[in-house]
């Protein structure tokens, strides 16, 4: 299909154009879910915070039960070596991948010792900041005690699809998915911040949703530029009455909110310092 033509795969000791077939019928993870993956970014030159997304790939294996075999190091390897693969100006998304591929002793338990690894890099132009619209989700995310929320794994998309289907189905772009407890978490594809009285809030990780690498890179900067910024519980209403809201993702960086239900937000300025301040730092991390 043309959407795979601009993409290149490692696995299995070498780099395959396309979208190689990995996975068959009895592979576990094809249909017991046991997989995780994360996702780097490469633009502009740079791949912001490699590091820190290959080692959550190796982690996020662990936690579900998975046996990691590529160091970080030659994560980042591999990742240079396929990032030459394409124009020097194309923006990539990096995806990492572990999964089981047999049953262990217990049909629903994947064989960690049966792990594979594939490393993905394929064309994904960063969009343009032009803003989302936001409702709110009727469907709520999970706890630990559910689902594995501490991992990036494909399992809990199905979810979040569900929240943006129906988001979509009614106007918006987007929307907030809450906690069990009616707390807003995030949204159904990016971690969340809003503004009001010259302070930056955001949820606190509580175990309910993925404590993004972009959002803890955006708390970071925005807290060296002087600003203040909270990890608190927050519920609508405090969106409903911000100053500003805009949203951290890998896949799309920093980007403003400009609608919140049927009220109009514009950009500023805290989204535009972390906007600004985030592409300063990328930077810094050349590919």
């Amino acid at each position: 299909m043309a959407w795979f033509s601009d993409t290149w795969t490692w696995i299995d000791g070498e780099w395959q154009a396309g979208n190689p077939g990995i996975m068959g019928p009895r592979t576990h993870a094809a249909w017991l879910a046991s997989s995780v993956f994360d996702g780097a970014r490469i633009f502009n030159g740079s791949m912001p915070d490699i590091d820190r997304h290959a080692a959550r790939a190796n982690a996020s294996a662990v936690k579900l039960g998975l046996k990691p075999m590529m160091s970080v190091d030659r994560m980042i390897e591999l990742t240079r070596e396929g990032a030459k693969k394409f124009a020097p100006d194309a923006e990539l998304y990096v995806k990492p991948m572990y999964w089981a591929e047999a049953d262990g002793p217990s049909t629903i338990i994947g064989d960690p010792e049966s792990t594979r690894f594939c490393l993905c890099l394929f064309v994904a132009p960063l969009p343009a900041p032009g803003g989302s619209s936001l409702t709110v989700a009727s469907f709520r995310r999970p706890t630990l005690e559910t689902m594995p929320t501490d991992v990036k794994t494909g399992a809990l998309y199905p979810n979040n699809a569900r929240a943006l289907r129906e988001a979509r189905a009614k106007g918006f772009d987007n929307a907030l998915v809450l906690d069990m407890l009616g707390n807003v978490a995030e949204t159904s594809t990016t971690n969340i911040f809003m503004a009001k009285d010259g302070v930056v809030h955001t949820p606190a990780p509580n175990g309910t949703f993925l404590n993004g690498i972009t959002r803890q890179r955006v708390i970071r900067l925005l807290r060296e530029s002087g600003a203040t910024v909270l990890e608190s519980t927050l519920r609508t209403g405090d969106f409903e009455t911000a100053d500003e809201i805009f949203m951290s993702g890998n896949y799309s960086k920093v980007m403003p909110v400009l609608k919140f239900q049927d009220r109009s937000l514009q950009p500023g300025p805290f989204y535009r310092k972390a906007r600004e301040s985030y592409w300063e730092f990328a930077r810094t991390q050349p590919v």
